[in-house]
Parts: structure tokens; C-alpha cells; sequence
């Protein structure tokens, strides 16, 4: 594989504001500590998997680009007008929990924003033809945010919004890939009703989790109405490991993606399964990462000429998540592989063969 031309990486340091303040890990703070913690999804993710792109050894093949905010009217696009003023409310009377796991700031308004407009900026790059690839480096994630309900950390849906940037603009029909390690619920109620839009989650078996993500991640939620045999959940055994991930790439994605035929690829990008993150421990090492990128590209080459979008999603370990971007990077671009500095998990492949079976059962009953 030859080393394709520079990714641009769009960022805006405004998204680092948001302020998620103090945590017992994603919880409100325990009363039992006096040393509190500050709220997984913080800024420092970020500002270490930039760093890593900036400073490490990919660094000479990619363009770094701006960010923008987005406004109202193109965050109506995907979520309901009154969710996107109620989010604007709830901010101005000072932020707070809005759900169990998910907090805002008093200044949040614009950072969310930001992060909605990196992931269309990254979006017009490509779209543009300025760049084959783009890559939205955002916080917080957004593939969680459904039409009207935040959680998961997410309020707008990046992802979403790249996806009707590619609609608008033309493109027939879109795929969408979500190897976060939690299921990409808030994208998959987006599109639920749609045949133009394939989205393809793969994550933990961890089912739904309250009100705020009633949706499970299960095999049979496949779609409604026109969208029927449109949503393709994969969901995964605890600790699956490298063998999973890629074997979801080339038995269920791949195969998806030749029947549906995408003009344009758009990819939630997380980094927390890997066996580090404390959400998720699903043993995805460096190897991993580098081998989703390359596939990635390869189905990019083969049904968008050469072209996909990408936004940042999970990855809450600061000392690995960043390392495990670095080569979801590398594979993309077919550059060299950065040796692992922490450790190898071995995969956990237990349940594999039978789930697979299942899903290609599937799979050949609606062809």
C-alpha cells in the first residue's frame, strides 16, 4: 500500500471550553471524596490526540485546517428546532447533568457548536474535492445525540450532520461506520426511516441504558418503514479483541457496502475500545486501529474514489486513546506502523464464529 496524498485534519480549539467540570468517572461527584476527579470526557483527550498528529511521525502528510461553528438552522438539519433551543437554554441558565452520565457547561454553547461545525468543515473539505479525506478532531462526541435527546456525552450529532452535508450536495446514498465501542444509537434513530443512508455500528453488547438510549444494539433492529434492511447493528462479546473488529470489517461491512454501493463514506471514529479506556475494555490495541484504517480506505478506493469523512468520537484514556488514533491514522494513509509503547492484549475470540454465522444468516436473508 502507497502513502496517499495529506489527510486534512480540521480542529477548533474552542471545543476544548466545554466544560464538563468534576466526576466520580461519569457520574456525579461522590460526597466521599474529598480529592474529586474531573469528568471523563475532558479536554485533555483531545489536546493529547492532536498533539500526537502534530508532533509524531505522521505529521508531514497531514493539512491542518480550521473549524467553524455551526449554526442553528444547519443543527436543525438532524435534530428537531426545539432540542437545539433547549440544549441553548439549558446552557444560559448555567449547564448542569442532563442525564446521569452527561453534563454542560455554562459556557458550552459555542463548543458545541464548534465541534457540530468542525464535522461539517471536515464534511465541505471532502465534498469540495479539497481533500479525499478529513477528519473532524471534536469533542465531545456526538453519535449518541438523537433527533431530540442528548447522552453519552453528546449533543449534536457530527456524524449526522457530515451525512446531510453529503446528501445535500448530491451524493445518493451514504455509509456509515461507528466502531465506537458503544452502539451509535443516537445516528441510527437519525436515519432509522431511510434507504438513503446505510448505518453500520459495531460496539459492545451492552443493550439500551435508560430512557435517554432506549435503543439496544441489537440484531434486529434493522431499520423501519423504507429504512427496513438499512441499519446494521454488530454487536460484540466482551473483550473481543483486533480479530473481531476486523473480521465485522471484512464479513459484514464490506459485503454491506458492495450491495448498497455508497457515494460517500462518513466514519464515527472512537478509540475506546481499546483494552485501556475505562469505557470500554474491548482489548482493540494499535494493530487493531491500523487495520480498521486500512480498511477504511480500501473500501473508500473501491466505492467513493478514495473519499471519506471521519469524526472524532470516544477514546477517554489520554496516555493510549491518542496512540491508538495515531494509527487508525496510519492505516488510513498507508503509512508505517508505529510500534504499540504500552502492551498487547490477546484477543478474546470465545462466540465469535456463531455470531458471525448469525449475522451472515441474516445478511443472506434479506439479499
Amino acid at each position: 500500500m502507497t502513502q496517499r496524498e495529506p489527510l486534512a485534519l480540521h480542529f477548533d480549539e474552542r471545543v476544548l471550553d466545554h466544560d464538563t467540570g468534576t466526576a466520580l468517572h461519569e457520574a456525579a461527584p461522590s460526597p466521599w471524596f474529598a480529592a474529586n476527579e474531573p469528568h471523563t470526557e475532558g479536554r485533555l483527550r483531545i489536546e493529547r490526540m492532536h498533539d500526537i498528529l502534530e508532533r509524531g511521525p505522521v505529521a508531514e502528510s497531514i493539512r491542518f485546517a480550521p473549524g467553524r461553528l455551526a449554526d442553528e438552522d444547519e443543527l436543525a438539519r438532524v435534530h428537531d428546532p426545539a432540542y437545539v433551543r433547549e440544549v441553548r437554554r439549558a446552557i444560559e441558565a448555567g449547564g448542569g447533568w442532563v442525564t446521569g452520565t452527561t453534563r454542560l457547561g455554562a459556557g458550552s454553547y459555542d463548543p458545541l457548536r464548534a465541534a457540530a461545525g468542525t464535522a461539517l468543515a471536515a464534511a465541505e473539505t471532502v465534498l469540495s474535492g479539497a481533500a479525499p479525506m478529513a477528519y473532524a478532531l471534536t469533542r465531545p462526541p456526538g453519535h449518541h445525540a438523537q433527533r431530540a435527546q442528548a447522552d453519552g456525552y453528546c449533543f449534536f450529532n457530527g456524524a449526522a450532520l457530515a451525512v446531510d452535508a453529503a446528501r445535500r450536495a448530491g451524493i445518493e446514498r451514504v455509509l456509515v461506520i461507528d466502531w465506537d465501542v458503544h452502539h451509535g444509537n443516537g445516528t441510527q434513530d437519525i436515519f432509522y426511516e431511510r434507504d438513503d443512508v446505510l448505518t453500520v455500528s459495531l460496539h459492545m453488547d451492552h443493550g439500551a441504558w435508560g430512557p435517554s438510549h432506549p435503543q439496544t444494539g441489537r440484531l434486529e433492529e434493522r431499520g423501519a418503514g423504507s429504512g427496513l434492511g438499512f441499519n446494521q447493528n454488530v454487536p460484540l462479546p466482551l473483550g473481543a479483541g483486533n480479530t473481531a473488529y476486523l473480521r465485522a470489517f471484512d464479513e459484514v461491512v464490506a459485503p454491506l457496502a458492495e450491495r448498497f454501493r455508497p457515494g460517500m463514506i462518513v466514519c464515527a471514529s472512537g478509540q475506546d475500545a481499546s483494552a485501556y479506556d475505562p469505557n470500554g475494555r474491548h482489548n482493540v490495541s494499535m494493530p487493531g486501529f491500523a487495520g480498521i484504517g486500512a480498511r477504511v480506505r480500501a473500501l473508500a478506493d473501491a466505492h467513493t474514489d478514495g473519499r471519506a469523512i471521519l469524526i472524532q468520537e470516544g477514546g477517554y484514556n489520554p496516555s493510549y486513546a491518542p496512540y491508538c488514533l495515531l494509527a487508525t491514522v496510519e492505516g488510513l494513509l498507508g503509512a508505517p506502523t508505529t510500534p504499540d509503547p504500552l502492551a498487547y492484549v490477546p484477543d478474546q475470540t470465545l462466540g465469535l464464529d456463531e455470531r458471525f454465522a448469525e449475522i451472515a444468516r441474516m445478511l443472506a436473508d434479506a439479499a
